[in-house]
């Protein structure tokens, strides 16, 4: 095989959470110019439609179906939903959706913490364990999980994110523990610090924040939603076969320092 067909993910079909704006578009976006077909879940209908018309404009189809992720009892039915528009068939999922609060622990809310929980993890391994069935079934798949630097480490003000995160990683090593010899791949995504919506303020409202991180990243900037193409790209074609259980940091160096 050439290294083009390795790395080519051309007819493939995914699920994309969170893929209505930021990260998980630039996501999407990268694994629909690849050529493959799409279903976005994300909560907010109206984004989630515009997202889907304007990456289906040229090129392979778009899907999306409307979904709380919180609401992790009502996920198999969107499963179900997303299948449908595939086929049946799913080579590829991103876990891309996530919600932060920060408060201090000391006060942070017990309806927070459990709403953050739901989210960026609880409906993680549900998702998981839904399209696990599908791949194992067929004997071949690829999950991407996302996580974050507080994976890593515990950073302040955002408890419930750190332990959400923390949670995925090690969610991601035991799924690969598991079906690694199954023809699934699991790994996880680790975003440093990036310019989205939730970030884009700080420079001008914490200028002084803002520049300590960027001080410390060694590539000297913060990364651009499609700096996260790559690693998606890699993670969900043959190349990375014998990849699995890995959390792979797309930082600027930001963790090696």
């Amino acid at each position: 095989m050439n290294l083009i067909d390795m790395f080519g993910i051309k007819g493939k079909k995914a699920i994309v959470t969170g893929g209505s704006r930021g990260l998980g578009y630039a996501m999407a976006e990268g694994l629909h110019e690849a050529g493959a077909e799409i279903v976005l879940i994300a909560s907010n209908e109206e984004k989630l439609k515009r997202a889907a018309e304007k990456l289906g404009k040229e090129g392979a189809k778009v899907y999306y179906a409307a979904a709380d992720l919180g609401q992790t009892h009502m996920l198999d039915r969107t499963y179900e939903k997303a299948m449908g528009c595939l086929g049946g068939h799913l080579d590829i999922l991103i876990n891309g959706a996530g919600v932060q609060y920060r408060c201090k622990a000391e006060d942070f809310p017990a309806d927070r913490w459990q709403s953050v929980i739901n989210v960026n993890l609880n409906a993680v391994f549900t998702l998981c364990q839904l399209a696990g069935r599908t791949m194992l079934a067929q004997g071949s798949g690829k999950i991407i999980n996302i996580a974050s630097m507080t994976s890593f480490f515990g950073s302040e003000m955002v408890p419930a994110y750190s332990a959400s995160k923390g949670g995925v990683m090690q969610l991601t090593k035991a799924l690969s523990n598991e079906w690694a010899s199954r023809g699934v791949n699991v790994n996880a995504i680790a975003p440093g610090y990036m310019i989205t919506e939730l970030t884009g303020d700080m420079k001008a409202k914490n200028p002084g924040q803002y520049q300590e991180i960027t001080n410390r990243i060694p590539a000297h900037r913060w990364g651009q939603p499609e700096d996260l193409m790559g690693a998606v790209l890699f993670l969900s074609s043959r190349a990375s076969d014998y990849v699995s259980g890995a959390i792979l940091p797309v930082d600027g160096g930001y963790l090696g320092k």
